[in-house]
């Protein structure tokens, strides 16, 4: 059987909570420069203008599960305000040792909140937001935790929810493998990477972990590079 053909269940190294240190903050910072040049993103950028558009709305509480570095939360913020939409962000992680490095890395801006929580519990699951950003973050949980979750989620939301992440394919897997093999500083993201492709998506996957959530009212598009999109406007909002 080819690896490519189901989803890994592999642990990333960033799946342990404990983790921390130098290695942690090199990966960080090697995650945003592969989003920035990469084009990842504009994606989440696309998938939150389309879920305002129309919207006359003076604050809008956003929520960025898997927050990692604070750095989405941080081009979020800039984005909204040149809106004139005056931005609330709440940046969530597992981690503790990420976080920390979060408020470090989102010193100076103000509206931005950042806490250490684990999705799963259920003190995070009596919070609610306008809208919930997952950007690679739902390929490191099970098809079957991911239904569950998204369950949730969907009580969360008052606006949407999108969901930016990894499409399951050998091209994406050897050119990661290879890009991080030559450029990258960091053995978390070498190992990490290739993995994190293994664990994504096939577009059939994913439709079949929302409709699995209940999930009827979607927008699902493949964007460069190998990534999916998902939009899903909440019940009741246009889109």
């Amino acid at each position: 059987m080819s690896r490519f053909s189901v989803r890994s269940n592999t642990p990333e190294i960033m799946d342990d909570l404990a983790c921390s240190g130098e290695v942690v903050h090199q990966t960080l910072r090697e995650l945003e420069f592969i989003n920035k040049w990469l084009g990842g993103n504009a994606i989440t950028f696309s998938g939150v203008d389309t879920l305002l558009k129309g919207r006359e709305q003076a604050a809008v509480h956003i929520a960025d599960l898997g927050c990692g570095s604070g750095e989405m939360l941080k081009l979020i913020s800039q984005r909204l305000q040149s809106k004139g939409i005056k931005p609330i962000l709440t940046g969530i992680d597992a981690n503790p040792n990420i976080i920390e490095y979060a408020k470090k890395n989102c010193a100076g801006f103000s509206g931005i909140h950042l806490a250490t929580e684990n999705i799963l519990a259920a003190e995070f699951q009596q919070r609610k937001f306008d809208i919930i950003v997952a950007t690679l973050f739902f390929h490191h949980f099970t098809s079957a935790q991911l239904i569950d979750i998204l369950k949730q989620l969907k009580k969360q939301a008052d606006v949407g929810i999108v969901i930016n992440d990894l499409h399951r394919h050998p091209l994406a897997f050897y050119s990661i493998k290879l890009l991080t093999k030559l450029f990258s500083k960091s053995g978390m993201v070498k190992y990490d990477a290739p993995l994190s492709v293994l664990r994504g998506f096939t577009r059939n996957e994913l439709v079949g972990i929302l409709k699995g959530a209940g999930i009827t009212r979607f927008t699902l598009r493949w964007k460069w590079a190998f990534r999916w999109q998902v939009i899903i406007p909440a019940t009741g909002s246009p889109g």
